[in-house]
């Protein structure tokens, strides 16, 4: 069994870091060019046929790069739940969209369709007004809708299942990219900084940190990968996956974001430097939904116990996310049917830095 990833997978990574270094702000008509929105839409609706690894990939690369835009929103959250014409227009960079799963909704300010949650199924929301909110990322706002009509249904009820693994997973991932993209900040630091006529990499109160963070994103994004084959190849145990992929992997990068923020001392919270973006978005991709404590308690429940997780995603709620707090978290979507209580979650863990 190989675990590798394929050269065409390799070669995917390379265009990706090389494209958003390039073009730090990309426009969805530019990553339809790409390929990247139709990664995983069937070729007969005008994608490339592949599958959630790939989109890993690029989740993992975009998060590295901090971008702005509705690739989350549409490929991470709404694409389940498209009909094929729907899917053929987001692959050629026709529309994007984004998921009303609560009160809060991610990549409003970019996304140009919304799609929303309600009854027996998910609708296209019509003549709806939007609210752009301040989030302490600014890289990634989430927002509220007003009033509208639901319109055209897209999918039923059931489809939120498999939106709840996809979405975990690939926050995940992104995860692991913001925390990569921060290591590699501290060990460079660390590698050129001089004190007392030394290196600061060969103190052992530098080195043995940034060896615990290597070690602690390696584990989760092991976790994410394995998170992204399972949906992927439509495994059962996809939910456990992403479940535990989300809860490890957006902490670890919490984490790797501070020590790398440590290693860099003064410089490292000044406003210029980047760290405190990608801290931010470490800090928006662990509250965003159902909070570590939980989703651990349920797959606790799941393999001691034997009660099934759903794999759903979570709304955010907006105690958690206005006025710089975060995005915040909340109850997942109960045996996927339905809008599940927009009240806070309980679990003070759920709350945003």
């Amino acid at each position: 069994m190989d675990f590798t990833f394929t050269s065409e997978q390799e070669a995917l990574r390379e265009q990706a870091r090389e494209f958003l270094a390039a073009n730090p702000e990309p426009t969805w008509a530019e990553l339809a060019d790409l390929g990247w929105t139709g990664v995983s839409i069937a070729e007969e609706s005008g994608g490339a046929g592949l599958g959630f690894v790939e989109e890993a990939v690029l989740f993992e690369e975009l998060g590295r790069a901090l971008y702005h835009g509705p690739y989350l929103s549409t490929i991470g959250l709404a694409l389940p739940a498209l009909p094929d014409d729907l899917r053929s227009a987001v692959a050629a960079g026709e529309v994007s969209w984004t998921l009303a799963l609560g009160p809060l909704v991610t990549d409003l300010d970019t996304a140009d369709r919304v799609a929303l949650v309600g009854g027996d199924g998910i609708y296209e929301l019509e003549g709806e007004e939007r609210e752009i909110l301040t989030t302490t990322d600014e890289t990634r706002p989430l927002g509220v809708v007003r009033g509208g009509e639901p319109g055209r249904k897209l999918a039923g009820s059931t489809v939120l299942a498999a939106i709840g693994s996809r979405s975990q997973a690939a926050l995940a991932i992104e995860a692991c990219g913001v925390a990569r993209r921060a290591l590699e900040l501290a060990i460079e630091y660390a590698s050129e900084r001089e004190q007392f006529g030394r290196r600061i990499g060969v103190y052992q109160a530098v080195s043995h940190p940034l060896a615990d963070a290597y070690t602690q994103l390696e584990l989760a994004r092991s976790l994410a990968l394995w998170a992204a084959w399972c949906v992927a190849e439509g495994d059962g145990q996809a939910a456990l996956a992403s479940a535990a992929a989300k809860a490890d992997a957006s902490e670890a990068a919490v984490k790797v974001c501070e020590t790398a923020i440590q290693v860099h001392g003064g410089i490292g919270f000044t406003w210029e430097h980047v760290l405190h973006r990608l801290y931010k978005r470490a800090l928006w991709i662990e509250s965003f939904g159902t909070s570590a404590t939980r989703l651990r308690a349920e797959i606790a429940a799941e393999l001691l116990n034997g009660e099934s997780m759903q794999g759903t995603a979570a709304p955010a709620t907006p105690e958690n996310a206005a006025s710089g707090s975060g995005p915040g978290g909340s109850d997942r979507i109960g045996n996927g049917v339905g809008v599940a209580s927009m009240g806070s979650d309980p679990d003070p863990s759920s709350q945003g830095g």
